[in-house]
């Protein structure tokens, strides 16, 4: 959450002139509602179930950047399907700058509270480590970080 997946996913697609998506604005788009108020109404199982439904509609697409939700890739079945199906990379933000981008106003609900949110962060990161590319999302602009990513994948 705040690491940059949709920024870089819209500049890598760019450079492959392929398709970028965003599995959360997907999910407010199906739902017609933020993903704050889906998740005050109706919880967070409720939004992992469309969430996976919508990582599921997306895995046939081809030639197509995916930037999925902060929890997308820690659910074992997501990672599962996103790394058998696809390349996986794990922007990796330290805590302090993921505070410093992510508003505390309700729009983000489970980073509402900081020691929830610096939990989160812990346990989201033993998954994380299970992506194919970990990218440093500190070593420079979302441009410098999808020619790095780039260049990984052309070798």
């Amino acid at each position: 959450m705040g690491a940059g997946k949709s920024s870089l996913a819209r500049a890598l697609a760019a450079r492959l002139d392929w398709r970028a998506e965003d599995i959360d604005s997907r999910i407010e788009a199906r739902e017609g509602r933020t993903i704050a108020t889906i998740f005050s109404r109706e919880g967070e199982p409720y939004f992992r179930s469309v969430e996976r439904q919508v990582l599921v509609d997306l895995l046939p697409l081809r030639h197509a950047v995916v930037a999925t939700g902060g929890g997308t890739f820690a659910d074992p079945e997501n990672r599962q399907l996103i790394n058998r199906d696809g390349f996986s990379v794990w922007l990796d933000a330290p805590i302090a700058t993921l505070v410093g981008r992510v508003p505390l106003d309700g729009r983000r609900p489970l980073a509402a509270d900081r020691a929830q949110f610096e939990s989160l962060y812990e346990t989201r990161c033993a998954a994380y480590r299970q992506a194919h590319f970990r990218l440093d999302a500190n070593r420079g602009p979302v441009e410098a970080l999808a020619e790095e990513l780039l260049e990984h994948l052309e070798a």
